[in-house]
């Protein structure tokens, strides 16, 4: 026996399980896809090693699909400060005098509370997740494998792994970066494999939570300290924070295999002396990164979001953001669809969507990787430039707000220099190895 639904979302992680809230929250019957399930909660537990950075427009979004409040419950750290330098560490860095060029954004310069919020993925994927088992019209299918996917004139069928079938007229893949919905889709993508690759560790430090991340730039890569909570009354006077390093894979085996103290020394000396003193590490892991870029969005009756259609350098923690970004275009289009009595699947109204959102990833992919090898080398011109760049920053606050307030959410569009700068990407790419 089938069964029917509006539309079929494959992948109940942070993008796909809100975007089965949002239509479920206009009266659109789901069925929501995943292989596995979120583990559980565990307030007194170490904090999950995945985090990111939420925007203050993707807090908008979580607020509206009325998961945000629990998520704050649970646990999420808002920032207000975030301080970017360039590291000594190129050779003509010792002949200069003063301090590392060094730029802080702050809230208050953007006229805003805060700039976001750093939470563990599990609370943000957990929320959504409790609030999807709330939902009348959402019918879950957890520990679930789509092995098929077949369409017909007016309906898109999934086959799952025990037989099942589920008909709706589009599905949603928002299976993550190795989507099996692209896959069977027969979309094709480009993808670029980056040389670095990202360790991340969750590390104990001294004192209250912060309400400042810190971004170091290093020729063989950026390292990034964000600040998380509390660490509660097992460690009474510090607070849990996340790291990512970013650097070759054999200086990652080295840093993986050090004992806990000297592997702490090492972190405490590539930041500033003003980063508390660190006590203890939980965890550690690395993972390669690469770019990726889906050929289409979409393909007859199925549609893609998150990072089933775009991955990114995860350099300033913007692939969440923009794969909230994704859906909630995607369930405004579908939403008026309704009201118009317009078929969901239609290619007008997919390529709407496609030319909204394919031109804002595409843009923050470019930035991201024009960042990646501006600060990922020796090369002399550019360690000057980046270092030029930096000072200008701290002196030129108006253009460098700007751009933080698109990073933010708030604003839609980046300042004009920055635009053209982007659009000459391919250029600047082939004189950086892009």
């Amino acid at each position: 026996m089938t069964q029917t639904f509006d539309f079929i979302v494959v992948g109940a992680g942070m993008v796909g399980a809100a975007i089965a809230n949002g239509l479920a929250d206009q009266g659109h019957h789901i069925a929501l896809i995943d292989q596995g399930r979120p583990t559980e909660f565990d307030d007194q537990g170490d904090p999950d090693i995945r985090v990111s950075a939420l925007s203050v427009g993707s807090e908008h979004y979580l607020r509206d699909l009325g998961v945000w409040h629990h998520m704050m419950a649970m646990r999420a750290t808002p920032y207000r400060r975030l301080s970017v330098w360039e590291a000594r560490g190129h050779p003509v860095s010792q002949w200069l005098p003063g301090q590392p060029p060094r730029t802080t954004f702050s809230a208050s310069d953007l006229k805003t509370d805060h700039l976001g919020h750093i939470v563990e993925n599990q609370v943000t994927q957990g929320a959504l997740w409790q609030r999807a088992e709330q939902q009348d019209t959402i019918t879950l299918f957890a520990g679930s494998v789509v092995e098929r996917l077949t369409e017909q004139a007016d309906t898109a069928r999934v086959t799952l792994q025990d037989g099942r079938e589920i008909s709706g007229r589009l599905v949603i893949g928002a299976d993550g970066a190795g989507s099996q919905v692209r896959q069977l889709t027969g979309i094709g993508v480009t993808r670029d494999q980056y040389q670095q690759q990202a360790m991340v560790a969750s590390v104990r430090y001294r004192g209250a939570p912060q309400d400042i991340t810190w971004q170091a730039f290093h020729s063989s890569g950026p390292r990034a300290f964000l600040p998380l909570h509390d660490a509660g009354p097992a460690h009474t006077g510090e607070s849990w924070a996340s790291l990512v390093w970013y650097d070759d894979p054999a200086t990652h085996a080295e840093l993986k295999a050090l004992p806990e103290a000297d592997f702490l020394a090492r972190v405490q000396a590539a930041f500033p002396d003003d980063l508390p003193p660190l006590t203890a590490v939980a965890a550690r892991a690395s993972f390669p990164i690469a770019r990726q870029h889906a050929h289409r969005y979409y393909q007859g009756r199925t549609v893609l979001v998150g990072d089933a259609a775009h991955t990114i350098n995860p350099l300033a923690g913007q692939g969440v953001n923009l794969g909230f970004q994704d859906a909630r275009c995607l369930q405004a289009l579908l939403d008026e669809a309704r009201r118009k009595g317009q078929d969901p699947a239609s290619p007008s109204l997919l390529a709407q969507y496609e030319e909204q959102r394919r031109p804002a990833n595409r843009r923050m992919m470019l930035a991201m990787d024009v960042f990646y090898h501006l600060f990922s080398n020796r090369l002399t011109p550019l360690w000057a430039a980046r270092n030029l760049g930096l000072g200008l920053a701290q002196t030129l606050p108006f253009g460098r707000n700007r751009v933080a307030r698109y990073a933010m959410g708030l604003d839609e569009q980046l300042p004009a220099p920055v635009e053209a700068l982007l659009r000459r990407a391919p250029a600047l790419g082939r004189l950086t190895g892009l």
